[in-house]
């Protein structure tokens, strides 16, 4: 059968003995977009044998890791499938079933060595510079002593019994061809005496049975590759295609572990990354399509992926890139769903609902995405937001434009549209409301926005220009006082916009305090 006629199975495997790793999400994407751009299945298998270091809250973090950055399953614990089950901790049987036909077909045996025994082996092995390898001190038992030391139920464990001689040969899709010599390898463990199989032995059974088409893997695995194709041909089962993806490195070009920092898919979810911007950057991690286009939305990278384009070197993990792709996905959004973001932040930090409300029914012109609903008039946002007070945060995230560059810069660039406790630049507050007689300014110009019929952005640009003129100055001399008292600093968007959005009351009670403070 042709590739194309072969249905593509693909799996991500892990062991819920940690976070989701970014070696292990960037491993899950690849697979995840193999399966969706061939039309294929996408296998989550978990493998728990390691039963000390295995925990519910570990498989729960991988859950919820995959979850957030959308990679959906096919085939899973929480979904069955034909292949089940989907944890290597209820798949007992099929292992021991495997490795009792390998027993009884003479391609696997029963070994009896203590692990005080193994130890001095190992010590003799070293001493003499001597590969590190199983003797083979038990292959050759005869079957009346193994049938006699299995009856005393003497501890045990089952061993692949390695041909002599010859070689093993394999291609990779990343990596080409090669080829292994049978003597450096040795008769290694599939079950061991607790009953547990090996992983090497686990991952064959399991992925011969559930039709694994393509064994798509870090290359920490790529050593492990020999003895596991040596078992699919003793067991008879047909061998998939294995494409070892290049290992992640740090800054110092070691393999990214937690001494380099955040290496959690958690912290990014937990620090208000875009899943699409973590996806996008996780695909570039050993995969290009032009090697000049880094920027894709979902659809893009399933439609170009392609494990031909996959490098053999290693991949560097760069934050500064990593932030500039999450700046330029969230920049790329559409204003009503960069304010659902904003919206959904500003709640959880306590934002919302707000210290204050404004009186603004301006009506937003919001380019809806697929799937959502106009926001009508009397309707409420999640938590229970008024709809006018949603719609003002639109006109706020409109007028921010790209001075938002990160949903996670929300609360500290807007949280004083919301709050009365906000940062204020000291120095700020000194040179242009305490001195060059802002405090005085600043009183006047509430009064004058105080009288203001109609609090539309038209007319107070007005009226600020007006009283600068009056007074004799800039406009800018009466602006910098203006947005230090309302903003806290010199930067803000748009003057007139910031004082329509924060509504009359709120100015005016602004710029009177800031100036009863500096003293005006």
């Amino acid at each position: 059968m042709t590739e194309q006629q072969v249905q593509i199975r693909v799996r991500f495997a892990p062991s819920p003995t940690g976070h989701l790793h970014v070696g292990g999400a960037r491993t899950a994407l690849y697979n995840w977009l193999y399966a969706r751009k061939t039309g294929g299945v996408f296998v989550l298998r978990i493998e728990d044998t390691d039963a000390q270091r295995s925990t519910a809250e570990s498989y729960e973090g991988i859950v919820r890791g995959m979850r957030w950055l959308g990679l959906d399953w096919d085939e899973g614990p929480d979904c069955g499938g034909e292949y089940g089950p989907y944890v290597q901790s209820a798949r007992g049987v099929l292992y021991h079933s495997d490795a009792g036909r390998l027993v009884d077909e003479g391609k696997a045996y029963y070994c009896f060595c203590t692990a005080h025994r193994l130890e001095a082996l190992k010590f003799e092995q070293r001493e003499s510079r001597d590969q590190i390898r199983y003797d083979g001190h038990c292959r050759d038992l005869d079957t009346d002593e193994v049938a006699r030391r299995l009856a005393a139920g003497e501890p045990h464990v089952i061993r692949f019994r390695m041909p002599e001689g010859g070689e093993v040969r394999f291609d990779d899709v990343v990596r080409g061809e090669f080829t292994i010599a049978n003597e450096e390898l040795d008769d290694f463990v599939l079950i061991k005496s607790d009953g547990l199989p090996t992983y090497n032995f686990a991952v064959v059974v399991d992925d011969a049975r559930m039709r694994i088409s393509h064994v798509i893997r870090g290359d920490d695995h790529l050593s492990n590759t020999p003895r596991q194709v040596h078992l699919y041909a003793a067991l008879g089962y047909p061998l998939p295609k294995f494409a070892h993806l290049p290992m992640i490195l740090g800054g110092d070009r070691t393999r990214l572990s937690k001494r380099h920092g955040a290496v959690s898919v958690d912290f990014y979810r937990e620090n208000h990354y875009l899943p699409d911007a973590m996806v996008n950057y996780l695909a570039l991690l050993g995969w290009s399509f032009d090697d000049r286009q880094e920027l894709f939305s979902r659809p893009a990278l399933i439609e170009k992926f392609s494990l031909k384009r996959v490098s053999k070197n290693p991949a560097m993990f760069d934050n500064d890139k990593m932030e500039y792709i999450n700046a330029e996905h969230f920049k790329r959004l559409d204003l009503l769903r960069k304010t659902q973001l904003v919206h959904e932040l500003l709640r959880e930090q306590g934002y919302l609902p707000g210290d204050f409300e404004v009186d603004f029914t301006r009506p937003v012109d919001l380019k809806l995405v697929p799937g959502t609903q106009p926001v009508a008039a009397g309707e409420s946002q999640e938590g229970g937001t008024p709809s006018k007070q949603f719609h003002r945060l639109a006109m706020i995230v409109q007028i921010m434009g790209n001075r938002l560059k990160l949903l996670r810069d929300a609360p500290s660039q807007i949280g004083y549209f919301f709050k009365d406790e906000f940062p204020v630049d000291r120095d700020a507050f000194e040179r242009h409301v305490r001195g060059a007689g802002g405090a005085r300014r600043l009183a006047r110009l509430a009064d004058a926005l105080e009288g203001l019929r109609y609090f539309e952005r038209g007319a107070v640009e007005e009226t600020v220009r007006a009283f600068a003129d009056e007074l004799g100055i800039e406009a800018g001399e009466l602006i910098h006082p203006c947005r230090v008292a309302l903003t806290g600093g010199t930067v803000s968007p748009d003057i007139f916009w910031v004082i329509v959005l924060l509504g009359k009351a709120k100015t005016v009670e602004r710029l009177r305090g800031a100036s009863a403070r500096a003293g005006g």
